[in-house]
């Protein structure tokens, strides 16, 4: 194993760590939105691109205050990873 095997096991467990966090129990409405950055059942390579959207929604949960600018940057985040995975899938279009 090199060190890139490392560091994705140290990513996958603080991913694992971060998705229990995407219950409803008790969960602001920006912290129920972070199912829509799940990317666990996508194909690896969209995975590649969600992932990025995933760890940002988390950081902007973990780091901005509740209210409704966190809620749009949440929004607009969704909108940006829907886009990039689509334009994953149709590239040029």
């Amino acid at each position: 194993m090199d060190w890139k095997d490392d560091k994705d096991e140290e990513d996958q467990v603080e991913r694992d760590e971060l998705r229990a966090k995407l219950g409803d129990d008790g969960q602001s409405v920006d912290d129920r939105m972070l199912k829509w950055f799940r990317f666990d059942h996508l194909p690896w390579h969209l995975q590649e691109v969600s992932r990025r959207f995933f760890d940002v929604a988390i950081w902007i949960c973990e780091t901005l205050k509740s209210g409704p600018e966190r809620t749009v940057a949440l929004r607009k985040l969704l909108e940006a990873k829907d886009a990039a995975v689509r334009a994953t899938v149709y590239p040029g279009d």
